[in-house]
């Protein structure tokens, strides 16, 4: 394939975003256009189960810097459809973009307890919550004002943060788990510190997964696996994410339902993909990586391919991962979930910040800072490090805490 002259970015998350300021810094200075569902420019998801849901009239954590790419942008628009023989985008109202080369950056939705055609929250009462979009955060800081009781429905990151953020501003808060929370994203050392702190907050954890939704009145009911029933004034489900790949269904691009693409996020030499929507090969194997870091550093690697083909650098993804909840603050660099008990490099895990250390059978690392203030390459450094060989600059007077 030639140097391409239009290039088309298909999503405004922060993959697309990325992916357009990339190709300008790598030389790209033919026509670019951003295609968007959301008509806000991109914001930060990761910051509205965090700080976003705390902040006071003035809610601002959710922005990000204004992008780079002078990119004609097609906002509050669909992609339906792609036409790979035409190179061609096939917009929800029939449109049609052409392409040289396009980026597919389309993420995920949130899954739903619910499903299709069930009532959702209308947000004066009942029904189901779920928190992805910006649109999400406000209907949920409008509810919290009122100090509902509150049931969370999920067990992961996302649910164990919304139910930090919930009790914060007073709300009873339940959360119901299929399994330990924390446990399958983090292992079983982790979940520990972090379910101890969610009790000492006050925080009930229902020990069995959901399996539907009611109304009762104005509110509602979870039915749990064991026939018991939580009732509540607000229900907010984090039950996972579904990669948006519907629109590609007659592209020809998905191998059984996934969209795969190599080690430089080419599906094919004119169509490239990053971010929730793809399956990238790790050295754990082929998987979705959902996290923001690692959408940023597809979309950098993807970028670098439509402009320099096989020269560009190949992904070699170092996972990173961070949350705040219960009063803790995690950073994480390396494969998680973690096994067994960790090198402890600095601090005491027991009643302090700490920075941790766990060597996987394929020599690997990861490390972990728990309230501990470490710069994220100097993190990243220490889970490539060797057992037992801390690099010198992490060893450091422990800080104080890091607050949520």
């Amino acid at each position: 394939m030639g140097a391409p002259r239009r290039v088309v970015v298909v999503g405004n998350g922060i993959a697309g975003l990325t992916a357009g300021d990339s190709l300008r810094a790598a030389g790209f200075d033919g026509d670019l256009t951003v295609i968007g569902d959301e008509r806000h420019a991109p914001y930060s998801r990761p910051a509205l189960s965090k700080a976003a849901l705390l902040d006071g009239e003035d809610v601002t954590s959710h922005l990000l810097p204004a992008p780079t790419h002078e990119a004609t942008e097609l906002l509050g628009v669909s992609a339906a459809g792609l036409d790979v023989a035409r190179r061609v985008v096939v917009l929800g109202d029939g449109e049609e973009v052409p392409y040289d080369a396009v980026v597919i950056a389309t993420g995920s939705r949130a899954r739903r307890l619910t499903g299709a055609g069930e009532a959702h929250d209308d947000g004066a009462g009942g029904g189901e919550l779920t928190l992805r979009t910006l649109e999400d955060a406000e209907r949920l800081r409008r509810r919290l004002a009122d100090r509902p009781s509150v049931v969370v429905v999920g067990g992961g990151p996302l649910g164990m943060e919304v139910a930090s953020g919930c009790l914060a501003t007073g709300c009873e808060v339940t959360l119901a788990s299929y399994g330990r929370p924390l446990v399958d994203q983090l292992g079983s050392y982790l979940s520990d510190v972090f379910v101890a702190a969610g009790l000492r907050r006050g925080l009930t954890i229902a020990p069995t997964h959901a399996v539907g939704l009611r109304r009762a009145g104005a509110r509602s009911q979870v039915v749990l696996a064991d026939g018991s029933v939580l009732e509540a004034d607000l229900v907010v489900t984090a039950v996972g994410d579904d990669p948006n790949l519907e629109w590609l269904a007659t592209s020809g691009l998905l191998t059984d339902g996934r969209l795969e693409v190599d080690t430089r996020g080419r599906v094919r030499p004119d169509v490239v993909a990053a971010g929730d929507v793809a399956t990238i090969r790790t050295r754990r194997g082929a998987r979705r990586v959902p996290l923001w870091t690692s959408a940023i550093d597809q979309s950098k690697v993807a970028a670098a391919a439509l402009v320099r083909g096989d020269e560009a650098p190949e992904l070699d993804l170092q996972p990173y991962f961070w949350t705040e909840q219960f009063g803790l603050s995690l950073k994480a660099s390396g494969f998680t979930p973690v096994a067994g008990a960790p090198e402890i490099v600095d601090g005491d895990p027991a009643d302090g910040p700490a920075l941790l250390r766990w060597e996987h059978a394929d020599g690997s690392g990861t490390a972990v800072a728990v309230n501990y203030r470490i710069p994220v390459p100097k993190l990243r450094r220490l889970a490539a490090a060797a057992p037992g060989l801390a690099p010198a600059e992490t060893r450091v007077p422990v800080p104080a805490a890091v607050p949520a």
